[in-house]
């Protein structure tokens, strides 16, 4: 019989030794930000460039190397090319989005790409240039530039920031609230025994998006070669949705195209040398399925059900300058491509390219998924903020508006902490509730610590809560189709896994990690599925395929949000916001 690794020592382990107790190390600073990535550094610049507020950044893996931007780009996404104005990317992400956008949060974020993509360019991104000097563009919104080392340089400017403190390897797991207001958060080293308090008077969180919820493309020891950062869990949406946060659109879920087997990206190929969709037939499908970012997936999808696949970009027949540029490309951004290409001996301009989706995700910067903000991103928690790919409402931001999101949330807090600069200490009762709070928080951690293992790893769990959503929820397997009967069997399926997580161990503060990675990811599979469950129509194909209902209903031309209240979620939905700012009217629904 095979050895289960969920069961470490078959039922007759002997006590442990009870581990001592966390240091506790507490700090003070006036904003904390959380999560190191692209909109967290350039948050903490813009802080250290136009106030002497004290900043410290808490990132769980190093900021150096972190984020998505961590292995590096090769173009800029978002981008007011020549002859091209912000409003032009508003209309584009609109109608990407079926509507279901915030005006306001497209052109504060729109407004700022150029002048952001000029300051990093200063800061030492290599942008490409002709001879006219003129940045390179790649189609209407896009620019060349060399961006392997896009964020060491942020790290690097961060670093030279003043009063800019930088705490790697700090897993921050929870905020310290009361009555709808932040304090601060509670979090532990991944590699000592020490667990931090930080006390702030603003907060922002910008720990990207969710990846791995659903069973990935490749299984085994594979399964971390996915689109998105495998380390970005839902962090900051699950802190938020378990502080009472309002969280936006989570049901319009990503799923990338990609170059099958590798899951490098399609947009080199489809916008750099303007290749084709094409099924096995050599038809071109595109056209038939349209061309939204949810359609190019979805026509893919539909092509191979109804027997005309596999599906490819056509790339056979470019030119031999465009074939070298391409290997080029990919062996900047994703070497596996290029290698696959090599391998096979033949070039990218001699075979066509194989396509396929991903496992969905939840992520802001390509959906409307995450944070409901208001237009200076800060959130439903009085002196919370969310910028990059933890924000909904302003999808098609990519690395820009997450740089533009970060500067926006930084010059509002800086302006809110000038006009409360007077403010009292705090009410002692507030501090009694926020002691207590804080005690509870690493009692979890020290319970999880002290808690012998049980029948199932952390693992095991994370390998049954894909399954589940993969073939409930709307995953690879099902074509990313589901109906309300499965729906309901992944919310049952899924709170018994939350249930269970409560017996989760840790050998060491590694493994705490994992335990609330987990935990991460299955709050966020909640409020997934109530989203999914609550929109009764298919807004957006393959994204959002509700099977019982396949058309658009206008009548839920509107945003679907979510509240945990009292331990239970609630949704509901909100009207359009058309104006160009949007303030919360109150900080509830």
């Amino acid at each position: 019989m095979a050895e289960n690794k969920g069961i470490k020592n078959n039922g007759n382990e002997k006590e442990s030794k009870k581990r001592e107790k966390l240091k506790i190390k507490e700090l003070e600073t006036d904003v904390l930000i959380i999560g190191g990535g692209t909109a967290g550094c350039y948050a903490a610049i813009t802080i250290g460039k136009n106030s002497d507020l004290s900043v410290i950044v808490a990132e769980k893996a190093n900021i150096k190397r972190s984020g998505c931007l961590a292995a590096g780009i090769n173009a800029i996404n978002a981008y007011n090319v020549k002859g091209r104005v912000p409003q032009d990317y508003v209309d584009y992400a609109t109608k990407d989005a079926n509507g279901i956008v915030r005006n306001d949060l497209l052109i504060t974020a729109a407004n700022r790409f150029n002048e952001i993509t000029a300051e990093v360019e200063k800061l030492g991104l290599v942008i490409l240039k002709d001879e006219n000097g003129e940045y390179v563009a790649r189609g209407n919104r896009n620019i060349k530039i060399n961006g392997e080392n896009f964020k060491p340089i942020l790290a690097d400017a961060v670093k030279k920031t003043k009063n800019v403190r930088v705490l790697n390897t700090l897993n921050i797991t929870d905020l310290l609230t009361k009555d709808g207001k932040v304090y601060g958060a509670v979090g532990f080293s991944i590699k000592k025994e020490e667990a931090f308090v930080i006390r702030a008077k603003k907060v922002i969180i910008s720990t990207g998006g969710a990846a791995g919820l659903y069973k990935p493309n490749n299984p085994g020891f594979s399964r971390h070669k996915m689109w998105y950062p495998p380390f970005n869990t839902g962090a900051g949406y699950a802190m938020g949705i378990l502080a009472g946060a309002e969280m936006t659109t989570f049901e319009m879920r990503f799923i990338a195209l990609r170059c099958k087997d590798t899951i490098a990206p399609v947009g080199t190929i489809a916008q750099g040398v303007g290749a084709k969709q094409i099924n096995s037939k050599g038809f071109v499908y595109e056209d038939k399925y349209g061309l939204t970012t949810s359609e190019r997936v979805y026509g893919t999808v539909r092509e191979n059900q109804l027997g005309n696949g596999p599906c490819y970009l056509k790339t056979s027949g470019i030119s031999e300058d465009e074939s070298d540029s391409l290997l080029k490309a990919y062996l900047n951004m994703a070497p596996s491509q290029t290698l696959k290409w090599i391998e096979s001996g033949k070039n990218p301009n001699e075979q066509d390219v194989e396509i396929e989706g991903t496992e969905p995700y939840i992520v802001g910067g390509h959906t409307a998924s995450g944070f409901w903000v208001n237009t200076n991103r800060e959130t439903t928690i009085n002196g919370l903020y969310a910028a990059g790919d933890v924000a909904g409402g302003c999808p098609q931001k990519y690395v820009t508006g997450a740089l533009a999101e970060g500067e926006i949330a930084a010059l509002d807090i800086i302006s809110k902490l000038n006009d409360e600069k007077n403010c009292g200490k705090l009410d002692e009762n507030v501090e009694n509730f926020l002691d207590n709070q804080k005690k509870q928080i690493i009692g979890q951690y020290e319970k999880i610590r002290n808690t012998k293992a049980r029948r199932f790893s952390t693992e095991d769990m994370e390998e049954g809560m894909q399954k589940i959503m993969d073939e409930y929820a709307g995953g690879i397997s099902t074509n990313y189709q589901f109906n309300e009967k499965q729906l309901k069997l992944a919310k049952q399926k899924i709170d018994q896994l939350i249930e269970l997580s409560d017996e989760l161990s840790a050998d060491n503060m590694h493994d705490l990690m994992f335990a609330y990675e987990l935990k991460e990811r299955l709050t966020v599979c909640k409020s997934l599925i109530g989203h999914l469950f609550f929109r009764k129509e298919t807004r957006w194909h393959s994204f959002n395929e509700n099977l019982d209902y396949p058309e658009t209903d206008e009548n839920y031309f509107k945003y679907v949000n979510s509240r945990l209240v009292d331990g239970e979620l609630e949704v509901f939905t909100r009207e359009i916001v058309k104006e160009d700012k949007y303030e919360h009217s109150n900080w509830s629904v």
